[in-house]
């Protein structure tokens, strides 16, 4: 059996830009796409923590250093400039691997800085 896992997150990204007229997609920062392991052209799914909107969409490179996340065509009309999202990568594993697999966790602070990168979520506590 195949399992479909995290792969890794940039977990509280800044959205920076929004260009509607723009072939879809999302720009994202070449040192934070090397860091949470995300490929060009890469299906992803971001998370808007502020609205509570849910999509996909695929990775583009954005200019290295520039700490940008572009929200690009109809992408745009899912997040405003300055909103909190999560962006994740999934994988199939098989079931032995699945139960190995550590996910890339990249900790960002409100400009998009790395502020940590880790392997596992803490264990929720009530």
């Amino acid at each position: 059996m195949q399992r479909i896992m995290l792969r890794g997150k940039l977990h509280k990204a800044r959205v920076t830009h929004s260009v509607l007229n723009y072939e879809g997609s999302c720009s994202i920062d070449l040192d934070l796409l090397d860091a949470v392991g995300i490929l060009e052209n890469e299906q992803i799914d971001i998370y808007n923590v502020d609205t509570g909107a849910r999509f996909h969409t695929y990775a583009i490179a954005g200019e290295r250093g520039s700490k940008m996340i572009s929200l690009n065509g109809a992408a745009a009309r899912m997040a405003a400039i300055g909103d909190t999202v999560i962006i994740a990568a999934y994988g199939l594993f098989e079931d032995e691997e699945a139960k190995k697999h550590h996910p890339t966790l990249v900790y960002l602070d409100e400009k998009n800085n790395i502020v940590r990168i880790g392997k596992s979520i803490p264990v929720q506590l009530n």
